[in-house]
């Protein structure tokens, strides 16, 4: 909600690209690059502007077939003009930075598609506790965003978590293991308040796995429905700390040592069962998702706050995030309210399943998907766009930052019509249930 101005560099952002397609002799079955970012989420201009640049350099490449997702860390760089009261001296500008990423990242994506080689894929799934549910509860059923756990009138944590690790393996034709990707619900912010920029615990994942498996072994970060989660402890934060540090770890190493560790119990099943035929289909679609409405209250409030925050210039961030409540309610009121416009991914490969949104999904959906999936495993991956929380009717009740009007485009239905939608089309591409 405030600028913050980079001054070092603690690890290195980075974008990487998997490039997959199924073939029949000489002829294109289907075909997908998929490109994990270290940013905070996908802005629109960031998608269009490399697709872009991609179809100039390939042209018969569909481009809609191009998805590229966030791992959610705080400390990247800002992508969007206008957001924050950034210095003009010395600072690089948000347009200077979408250049600049959107033509790097389109080299990855021609440079994986042009590179890629016959090979083997294999899935598998491992365990690790990484996330946590970031809502606590009170007794008068407020639920409150990293609300402290040890007051008298705590109650609980609102949701689930999901601490399974989904894992795709990639072989070359010679049996080396070449790339991977590991799906985790849970955004990459521990260190998200810091002014340096960090890929958080990715950073310690990629290192580790490239100390164990081979310096070029490329590593797709993808991160599961967590909008209501984080790597932040909730609860038992004193004893986790003091075993933390008698192992002699940072809280960053703490979080990469444990998918680590589930990403090698995926890879001790699955590198028995590798894959030189798995059949590969990639569905789009652009889905249309009731938008959350704004309640007359919910609008008197938000006006008040534009008003009292906007006696400070340094409020600027909280001030526009709070107008655009009031801006809603009077757009619903003139009836000019249009339904939230998403990309719909859907990849089989294999046995497995892979769905994309643009959200910051709370877990409850991502498990419904997988629980109601006809695929053997589901990778949901959240933020393949620019983001805003789509919380469930229980956290709405609730309250609170992610789940109150300024933080949501679309709402608990609209999350229930993602669900669903979602679900039609993973289960079309397996017929036989």
């Amino acid at each position: 909600m405030h600028t913050r101005v980079a001054k070092e560099v603690e690890s290195p952002v980075t974008a990487t690209a998997l490039a997959f397609e199924s073939r029949d002799g000489d002829k294109s079955l289907d075909l997908a690059i998929l490109v994990s970012c270290d940013l905070v989420a996908i802005d629109a201009a960031v998608l269009n502007e490399t697709r872009r640049r991609v179809k100039e350099r390939m042209p018969d490449f569909d481009v809609n077939k191009l998805v590229l997702n966030a791992t959610h860390t705080h400390t990247a760089p800002v992508m969007k003009e206008g957001d924050y009261e950034i210095p003009k001296d010395g600072v690089m500008q948000p347009k200077e930075y979408l250049d600049f990423l959107s033509s790097r990242v389109a080299d990855a994506a021609v440079k994986a598609w042009e590179s890629r080689k016959p090979g083997r894929a294999g899935w598998g799934l491992g365990h690790a506790v990484v996330a946590q549910n970031r809502r606590s509860v009170y007794a008068d059923g407020r639920a409150v965003m990293y609300g402290p756990t040890d007051k008298p009138d705590f109650r609980n944590i609102e949701g689930p978590e999901d601490h399974g690790v989904e894992v795709l393996f990639f072989w070359d034709g010679a049996g080396n293991l070449i790339a991977t990707a590991v799906n985790v619900a849970c955004p990459s912010q521990e260190v998200e308040g810091l002014s340096a920029v960090n890929a958080d615990f990715w950073h310690q994942v990629r290192e580790s796995l490239r100390a164990r498996h081979g310096k070029s072994l490329l590593v797709l970060s993808w991160t599961g429905a967590a909008g209501d989660q984080s790597p932040h402890l909730m609860y038992r934060k004193r004893a986790e700390e003091r075993m933390r540090t008698l192992r002699g770890l940072s809280r960053l190493d703490e979080l990469a040592k444990r998918v680590v560790g589930a990403w090698e119990e995926a890879y001790e099943g699955a590198q028995k069962e590798q894959h030189a035929d798995a059949a590969l289909v990639h569905k789009t679609a652009t889905i249309k998702l009731p938008v959350r409405e704004v309640t007359d209250a919910e609008a008197a409030e938000a006006r008040t706050k534009v008003e009292t925050l906007s006696k400070d210039p340094n409020n600027r961030t909280l001030v526009g995030w709070h107008q655009t409540v009031v801006d809603r309610f009077e757009r619903q009121k003139a009836g000019t309210v249009d339904p939230f416009t998403m990309e719909l991914h859907v990849i089989r490969l294999g046995d497995v399943a892979i769905t994309t949104n643009v959200f910051e999904l709370f877990t409850d959906f991502g498990i419904q998907i997988k629980a109601r999936s006809r695929a053997l495993q589901t990778f949901v991956i959240q933020l393949a766009g620019p983001g805003s929380y789509l919380p469930t009717e229980r956290a709405k009740r609730g309250g609170g930052y992610s789940a109150i009007a300024e933080s949501n485009l679309v709402g608990p239905e609209g999350g229930q019509a993602l669900v669903d939608q979602t679900l039609e089309l993973i289960n079309a591409l397996w017929p036989e249930g």
